[in-house]
């Protein structure tokens, strides 16, 4: 019985190295050039800017939630630097970059398997009948943990919208889900070979790195995930003020400066194009901030610094998909035009009384939109030769394109994200207790707290851990 299985399991291990997958996107077998050290350091450094930002995320976000729940909001950033660390590396990146179909990565790399330190040039290239790699002067390994801080971070965005309400371990569940059947294929059908949307032998969208990707697809999950869960049970009748407004500015500088490593980085080379790149987020980072703080003064009477950390996030969120197909003026505007259109998006969803938490949608969902629009408008050739023009430059049909895009990124992360929640619903269920709810997820989810106030007075904690004393602990 042991040799049966172990050579059933050495077949399987056989057919999943590739032999008989990916036929179609074989590789050239010429030697590959050896790896450019300056180009290999640059994405280095461009990947751990990338992780920075997930807990400048959790800062972003811990910040705005009742200090009661900071702890289970920050977690659900930083949990993802665990969950999909891992799975990124024994299935994600397969089925994200490998050659497959157009829709979906082969298991091929499955362990990464064949994915070591020499280059390859399957990554990248310009054009299906042109093939003009970025990648052919870095590890295969190095562009593969580079889009890991891409994947970690992406479904940590969705917890905004959700935050003081869902979970843990429905959370934890969800993410391993989505970020094998929404992001993954979602990944590959923009950026990798052959993708359906993408611009490599695709639809030909322009998205550098990651409008649809990121910020739109996991912009639409969220509301999904609103719509599913529900409002909070105190949402709207009590206020909830942002606890913390310095956790708000550390988070949102800490993913300013991560920011140039995630769309600098996506040059997969330092170079013109990532200097190109890395002044294009700065440039509509910049001009939203002014125009959010504006926004403010005239409308409401005061600047404040919740707007300045929205509105810096807003203008990376929707240079994102443009960073290297525009000049800085194209830039310019994508910021400040980002900016207008989430500032009354966010007040608009006040005014309907949704639910979403955090603003998920209004920041990330109409800033990834409106830039993955502008960047159909505003790229240009004369930029980055590999992309296309755009509407100002002769070329109407790219603003199509993007649209076009856009709404397909909008259809699927909907459709995906609303099955994998109400698989999730009937088998573990999502949302907490009420009384959890009302006395905050910190003690009850984790044990501890931020603050140590509820714990060190035992005051009203129903349902407190087992391990806790005071009187309290009678109420379980």
């Amino acid at each position: 019985m042991l040799r049966k299985a172990l050579i059933i399991g050495a077949i399987a291990l056989w057919l999943l190295s590739g032999p008989l997958m990916g036929n179609a996107f074989a590789q050239d077998a010429a030697e590959p050039p050896a790896p450019d050290t300056g180009d290999t350091a640059f994405m280095l450094v461009c990947a751990a800017l990338v992780l920075l930002m997930t807990p400048g995320l959790a800062f972003f976000y811990g910040g705005f939630v009742r200090s009661r729940n900071v702890l289970n909001t920050m977690m659900m950033s930083f949990v993802l630097m665990g969950i999909v660390g891992v799975t990124w590396v024994l299935w994600g990146y397969s089925l994200a970059f490998a050659p497959g179909t157009s829709f979906i990565g082969g298991l091929q790399w499955l362990f990464l398997n064949g994915v070591g330190y020499e280059t390859t040039d399957y990554l990248v290239g310009s054009a299906p009948e042109e093939v003009v790699s970025y990648a052919t002067t870095i590890p295969h390994q190095a562009f593969m943990i580079y889009q890991a801080m891409f994947a970690i971070i992406t479904p940590a965005l969705i917890s905004g919208a959700i935050v003081e309400r869902m979970n843990f371990r429905a959370y934890v569940l969800f993410v391993l889900l989505w970020s094998t059947f929404v992001y993954a294929p979602m990944a590959h059908m923009v950026w990798s070979k052959g993708g359906f949307l993408g611009l490599y032998g695709g639809m030909g969208a322009l998205d550098f790195a990651g409008g649809t990707v990121v910020h739109i697809i996991s912009a639409v999950s969220g509301v999904v995930a609103v719509m599913v869960l529900g409002p909070r049970r105190s949402y709207p009748n009590q206020p909830s003020a942002p606890h913390n407004v310095p956790f708000i500015l550390l988070g949102a500088g800490l993913l300013w400066f991560g920011w140039f490593g995630f769309n600098a980085g996506s040059a997969l080379a330092a170079g013109p194009l990532a200097t190109v790149a890395f002044v294009s987020t700065n440039t509509a980072a910049a001009a939203a901030v002014l125009t959010w703080l504006i926004l403010e003064q005239v409308l409401r009477g005061k600047p404040t610094a919740v707007g300045a950390a929205t509105g810096a996030v807003v203008g990376l969120v929707a240079v994102t998909p443009a960073a290297g197909f525009v000049n800085p003026i194209g830039a310019l505007l994508i910021g400040s035009i980002a900016a207008v259109c989430c500032f009354y998006a966010v007040s608009l969803k006040a005014k309907l009384g949704f639910d979403d938490s955090l603003d998920v949608f209004p920041v990330h969902g109409v800033g990834g939109t409106t830039g993955a629009i502008l960047t159909g408008i505003f790229a240009t050739t004369t930029v980055n030769e590999f992309g296309k023009d755009g509407l100002l430059f002769g070329n109407p049909g790219q603003l199509v394109i993007q649209i076009l895009a856009v709404l397909i990124a909008y259809v699927f992360a909907a459709i995906a994200t609303f099955i994998i929640l109400k698989i999730l619903d009937v088998t573990v269920g999502l949302r907490v207790a009420p009384e959890v709810e009302n006395q905050g997820l910190d003690v009850f989810e984790h044990g501890e707290e931020a603050y140590s106030e509820q714990i060190a007075a035992g005051v009203g904690l129903i349902g407190a851990p087992p391990d806790m004393t005071g009187p309290s602990a009678e109420l379980r």
